[in-house]
């Protein structure tokens, strides 16, 4: 659906992006994630066509588009900051591509109707300035906009970033119910690990102007090929070689010259995880609750590790309480020293 081939882009001496190459296939939803400044944004708008790649080319269904016009290129936009009009109707917002194309008025009003309902939007809310409107209902607008063209590709910038968090979640899980109900490509950018890891069907991870990792959100999550990929997706402990020693005791695999991670969820607490595991004791030294899930804080001989322990309303553990916690070799992610943390 869209290639990216060799994308390279500079603002004069500054390299943004270097040799980008990206694969997205058709009705995927295809998230740019990293940290601010890492070039997912600049990737989106060489997508959307308002920036020239200095190398590489661009490709939607085999045909290069590298140079067309961005309003050529048939793709819909959702801003971060939505970029409505405020003193129009929410109607006139959503119309506003279609009165661009010079399409009859009956056909404009029956197109922005279908997709209100859509995007849950009432005649009511139509009739509304959009600065009467909620960020959530303003969101909404935004997305009807963008697909009330029927654009090939939605290109969404940090949509949800100006909402609260509460309101961030459900519109979160709808906008992944209406991109599956369109069935239209989605290129989403976000800094946000857990939004990425929610809606996407891969993964870009972008640093510096490179793509780290491309992947699932198993892939990237559980199986980072990188050592930033590993230290941006979700929290981890590193092991310190005190700890590494005493697992190598039993297993002995973990090289000492390579640097080893382990998620908090991986840590076992008072739970026996089978042959070949390690297992040590330790002190509780903090805990922080937070309802589904509580995060244990553990004092070892070697060193302090952290734990997050399924809540099943039961078993809570009281600062100083002694427990045993297991490792599984096999659930470490090990990269070579020196390769980098965000």
């Amino acid at each position: 659906m869209i290639r990216l081939e060799d994308i390279t882009v500079k603002f004069n001496e500054f390299t943004a992006l270097d040799t980008i190459n990206v694969q997205v296939n058709e009705g995927e939803f295809f998230t740019f994630l990293g940290p601010s400044g890492c070039g997912k944004t600049t990737t989106l708008r060489v997508i959307a066509g308002f920036i020239q790649p200095a190398a590489g080319r661009v490709y939607v269904r085999g045909e290069d588009i590298t140079h067309v016009p961005i309003e050529e290129r048939n793709i819909g936009i959702v801003f971060q900051s939505y970029a409505l009009f405020p003193t129009m109707t929410v109607r006139d917002n959503i119309a506003f591509g279609l009165k661009i194309k010079k399409m009859k008025a009956g056909e404009i009003a029956q197109k922005v109707a279908e997709i209100a309902r859509k995007v849950d939007l009432s005649d009511e809310q139509l009739g509304k300035a959009v600065s009467q409107l909620s960020g959530g209902q303003q969101q909404r607008v935004a997305i009807a906009r963008a697909l009330v063209t029927e654009p090939a590709i939605i290109c969404m910038d940090e949509p949800l970033s100006n909402l609260d968090a509460k309101l961030r979640v459900q519109l979160r899980n709808e906008l992944k119910s209406m991109q599956q109900n369109f069935g239209i490509t989605t290129i989403y950018v976000t800094h946000d690990q857990e939004e990425a890891l929610t809606l996407s069907d891969r993964i870009a991870v972008f640093n510096k102007g490179v793509i780290e990792q491309i992947g699932t959100p198993n892939e990237v999550y559980n199986h980072s090929s990188t050592e930033f990929v590993c230290n941006f997706i979700g929290d981890i402990n590193k092991l310190e070689p005190a700890l590494i020693a005493q697992i190598n005791q039993v297993s002995p695999q973990l090289a000492p010259n390579q640097t080893h991670y382990i998620r908090l969820e991986r840590v076992a607490v008072n739970r026996a995880e089978g042959e070949g595991a390690f297992c040590t004791k330790g002190f509780i030294k903090s805990r922080e609750y937070y309802g589904m899930f509580i995060k244990y804080t553990i004092e070892t001989d070697a060193q302090t590790i952290r734990a997050i322990v399924r809540n099943d309303g039961v078993r809570i553990y009281e600062q100083n309480q002694q427990v045993d916690i297991t490792i599984k070799p096999e659930d470490i992610m090990s990269y070579p020293k020196g390769e980098g943390r965000p």
